[in-house]
C-alpha cells in the first residue's frame, strides 16, 4: 500500500507540473519495487513507463524513448508480443519517436509519403524559453530546422502547414496590440528561432501565432497557479507584461479552421481579454473560489531568480486577420479558465 501510494504521488506531482520533483520520485520508486517486488512486477514497469513519460514532459524526448524502448523488450519477454499493455507500450513510445524525430528530414519525409494527409498542424516545438538560451542548437534545430522539413515534405504531397507560433517573435515595445504584418523583433532564442521557423515555411503555409497558452495537459499557468495556491499563502506575480491568455480549448478549433481554409500568411489566433500576468493569477484564484487577494503585484526587475530569457512587456496580439477572414473572435479567456479550472478541481 506504501508503494501503490507513492505511485499516485508520483503521478500527483508529474500532473501539477512539477517534473523535476516526480523523476526524483520515480528513480527511488523504481529502485524499491525492485527490491521488495522485482525486476518483471507489473508495477515495477509501470513506474519505468511514468519515468519515460517524465522525461517527455521534461523535454528529453531521446532519452524517454531509450527507456522504453528497454521496457517494452521487458514486457515483451515477460507478458508475450499481443498483450494490452505491450501494445500501450509500443503506441507511447512510437508517439515519441514521432516528436523526436522531426529534426530528421528523411524520416519526416518518409512519414507525410505513407500517410499523405491533407494538412499538417505543426505544433512540435521546444519551448523551455530559458533553456533555449542555452540549447541555442537545439531550439534552432526543433524550431527552425525541423520547420523546414515538414514544409518541404508536405508539399511534396500536397498538404497545407498550419505552423503555431508564438507572441514571441515581438520585443513588446508597440503600444497597443500588434497585427499581423507588424514587422517582428524577437527578445529572445526562443523567439529567434520561432521566427526562422517562419521564414522556413513555403509561401502558401499558415502561421498561427498565439500566446500564453493553457490547458488541461502539460505545464502551464493555469496548473501552476493552482499548485501554488496549496503551497504558499502569498503569491508573486508580475504587473508590466501584458498579454492574451488562450486556452487550448478554444485554440484547437481554430487551428483545424485553419488547416480546412488553408488562408495562408499569418494569422493571430488568442482568445479575447488582455491582462497582466498578476491580473490573470487574480483571475484563476476567484475561478477557484480563493481570494485574489493572495496575488501580489511586482515588476519584472523584482523577479528572483532572475529569468535567462527576456520577456516582451506587451504581447497583445491583434485578431484582424482572423476576423476578415469571416470569423467571430474567439471568446473571452474568463470563460474558458473557468471551465479548466473547474475540470483541474474536480481530479
Amino acid at each position: 500500500l506504501t508503494l501503490v501510494a507513492r505511485g499516485n504521488l508520483l503521478r500527483a506531482l508529474g500532473r501539477s507540473g512539477r517534473v523535476r520533483a516526480a523523476l526524483v520520485a520515480a528513480d527511488e520508486l523504481i529502485a524499491d519495487r525492485r527490491r521488495l517486488l522485482g525486476d518483471d512486477h507489473p508495477s515495477t514497469f509501470d513506474a519505468r513507463g511514468h519515468r519515460a513519460q517524465l522525461l517527455d514532459l521534461d523535454g528529453r524526448p531521446e532519452q524517454a524513448v531509450v527507456e522504453l524502448e528497454s521496457l517494452l523488450a521487458d514486457r515483451i519477454r515477460v507478458l508475450g508480443e499481443g498483450h494490452p499493455v505491450v501494445l500501450s507500450t509500443r503506441h507511447n513510445l512510437a508517439t515519441i519517436r514521432g516528436r523526436c524525430r522531426q529534426t530528421d528530414g528523411d524520416e519526416v519525409r518518409a512519414l507525410l509519403a505513407d500517410v499523405r494527409p491533407d494538412a499538417v498542424v505543426h505544433a512540435a516545438a521546444f519551448t523551455a524559453v530559458d533553456r533555449c538560451e542555452t540549447e541555442q542548437e537545439l531550439a534552432f534545430a526543433v524550431n527552425a530546422t525541423a520547420t523546414g522539413h515538414v514544409a518541404r515534405a508536405a508539399e511534396s504531397v500536397g498538404a497545407h502547414v498550419v505552423y503555431v507560433s508564438t507572441d514571441y517573435v515581438f520585443d513588446g515595445t508597440k503600444a497597443g496590440p500588434y497585427d499581423e504584418d507588424d514587422e517582428p523583433c524577437p527578445l529572445s532564442v526562443y523567439g529567434r528561432s520561432k521566427l526562422e521557423g517562419e521564414r522556413a515555411l513555403g509561401p502558401d503555409a499558415t502561421v498561427a501565432r498565439t500566446s500564453w497558452v493553457c490547458g488541461e495537459h502539460g505545464p502551464n499557468m493555469v496548473r501552476t497557479v493552482l499548485r501554488l495556491l496549496a503551497e504558499h499563502p502569498v503569491l508573486r506575480f508580475v504587473d508590466d507584461q501584458v498579454g492574451h491568455p488562450t486556452f487550448t480549448a478554444d485554440l484547437a478549433p481554430m487551428l483545424l479552421r485553419l488547416a480546412q481554409d488553408r488562408p495562408g500568411g499569418v494569422v493571430h489566433t488568442t482568445n479575447q481579454g488582455a491582462v497582466s500576468w498578476y491580473e490573470f493569477v487574480g483571475a484563476v484564484l476567484v475561478a477557484a473560489g480563493d481570494d485574489p487577494g493572495r496575488v501580489v503585484p511586482i515588476s519584472t526587475a523584482e523577479l528572483r531568480p532572475v529569468p535567462a530569457a527576456p520577456r516582451p512587456a506587451n504581447s497583445v496580439l491583434g485578431d484582424r486577420v482572423w476576423r476578415s477572414l469571416g470569423h467571430a473572435p474567439a471568446r473571452h479567456f474568463s470563460e474558458p479558465l473557468g471551465e479548466l479550472v473547474a475540470r483541474l478541481l474536480d481530479r
